[in-house]
């Protein structure tokens, strides 16, 4: 262990006259000194301190006596503490060596005191009551859209405020048209034609435009969000096919961007095939509107509109090659699109399952992942009067207005525009269905057991690759 001397010159000259300087102790002398002054004193050797350099013991003897006062005061120790510190000293000079021990005990009693020191301010901190952190009511104010956003993204957000106002616009030109007298013999020849006209039922698809439904700007609103259109299995174009998708969400934005545009390429994952988007007849009462719908391919979501489109057309004249896309799930199910979840309105809805039979159309399961994500809306659950209404709504006028809101044209959180979050829309295989005039019920339901079989396949397949922050899994309700 090592040590350290420290040399202190006596008060008496005399005595430095009468004895020459000492001989500097080695370390190891200094150690063994220590040693045998911590061990109290060895056989052979002096009580009070060693001869370092052979000096007479009488003279030492008198020194020691001289000097012992001295001593003590240095030390600021008794006798015995100042024998057991101590070196050896001579007549000249006196050493004192230094335990290091003592030294590393006293450095860590000085910590702890700190530390007992700061734990004390700790505690005398957690009494302090703060006020009110200024600027906390910014916090969760509204986010703006920068100014310098490409014109790639600018163009998409118009194309999807384009599709999500298409009927207010429409509407609104019709009544600006209406405020000017000119077109007044004009307007209501077109009225009473909208009232009874069939195009939407017919199943001819005299309206539509192949044209209007390739434009780029759909890329545009496709590429929005992102979406993407996956198949299982490649159709054969000689059959019918029935596709049911879902879930509704709040505006479908999956169903249009897949089977009303070819922005997502149908036509070439599916080729042969004409399909044709469904939504509710009272579209296409409305002035304008329904003359866009019709050029798009829509058509209506009646019985009578989907047995015209199935056995009329196509290659043979019989609805080979046709097909039509119905999102079953309806108002209903859009009252339970919640973002993180999947809630599918299917259990008890078996009319598509007995179109399909009737018509001796395939079912193909359509599943669109994030179609649930692009909106927020009021929980039914949180708000039960709100949910009464909507119900009420729809059992009168047979279509329901949700409470939702999203992101806006120059925000990021409030608006009706969809969120910027991925759609894909990933098509099941069919399911082959044998025609029947009178479908039993038992076939009925082994169809729709069968259905669900495979819309729960290709989620559990698909799942953990798009949709990996789901809160839920797949409920199938009533």
């Amino acid at each position: 262990m090592p040590y350290s001397a420290e040399a202190t010159s006596p008060s008496s000259e005399g005595l430095q006259d009468s004895y020459p300087p000492p001989k500097p102790l080695e370390n190891s002398e200094l150690v063994e000194a220590g040693q045998s002054r911590r061990n109290g004193p060895q056989e052979g050797e002096n009580a009070e301190v060693r001869d370092i350099n052979g000096a007479g013991d009488s003279a030492r003897a008198n020194a020691d006596e001289r000097h012992k006062g001295p001593m003590e005061k240095f030390d600021g120790e008794d006798n015995s503490q100042s024998r057991n510190h101590s070196g050896a000293w001579d007549g000249t000079s006196s050493f004192t060596i230094v335990d290091r021990n003592s030294e590393v005990h006293l450095h860590h009693r000085r910590k702890e005191t700190m530390t007992a020191r700061n734990a004390a301010a700790e505690v005398e901190r957690e009494v302090l009551i703060s006020g009110r952190r200024p600027g906390h009511n910014w916090d969760h104010r509204v986010r703006w859209a920068p100014l310098n956003i490409p014109l790639k993204r600018r163009l998409q957000t118009g194309m999807v405020l384009f599709h999500t106002l298409c009927i207010a616009l429409f509407l609104s030109t019709f009544f600006l048209l209406c405020s000017i007298p000119l077109f007044w013999p004009l307007l209501l020849p077109y009225l009473v034609y909208c009232l009874f006209s069939t195009a939407s039922t017919s199943g001819t698809l005299s309206h539509r435009s192949s044209r209007l439904r390739s434009l780029p700007i759909w890329s545009l609103f496709a590429s929005y969000f992102p979406a993407r259109l996956h198949r299982s299995q490649e159709l054969p174009p000689t059959r019918k096919y029935i596709f049911g998708y879902h879930p509704h969400g709040i505006i479908s934005h999956g169903a249009f961007a897949a089977f009303a545009t070819e922005a997502l390429g149908f036509a070439q994952l599916f080729p042969g095939i004409t399909n044709t988007l469904l939504t509710l007849d009272a579209n296409f009462r409305l002035p304008l509107y329904r003359d866009y719908a019709l050029a798009m391919g829509l058509a209506s979501v009646s019985r009578e509109s989907c047995e015209n489109l199935l056995s009329r057309g196509g290659a043979n004249g019989e609805g080979m090659g046709r097909a039509i896309t119905i999102v079953v799930g309806g108002a209903r199910e859009s009252l339970d699109a919640q973002p993180g979840a999947l809630r599918l309105v299917l259990a008890q809805r078996k009319g598509f399952i007995k179109l399909a039979i009737r018509t001796g159309a395939d079912l193909v399961p359509v599943l669109a992942f994030g179609e649930n994500e692009l909106y927020k809306q009021v929980e039914p659950l949180a708000h039960p009067l709100i949910y009464r209404a909507q119900m009420a709504l729809k059992r009168v006028l047979g279509f329901t207005v949700p409470l939702f809101h999203a992101r806006g044209v120059f925000n990021y959180d409030v608006g009706l525009l969809p969120y910027r979050h991925p759609l894909h829309v990933v098509v099941g295989r069919p399911l082959k269905v044998l025609q029947d005039r009178t479908p039993e019920p038992a076939y009925v339901d082994a169809i729709h057991a069968e259905y669900v079989a495979e819309l729960t396949r290709v989620w559990d397949e698909w799942k953990d690759e798009f949709a990996p922050r789901r809160a839920g899994e797949l409920e199938i309700t009533a």
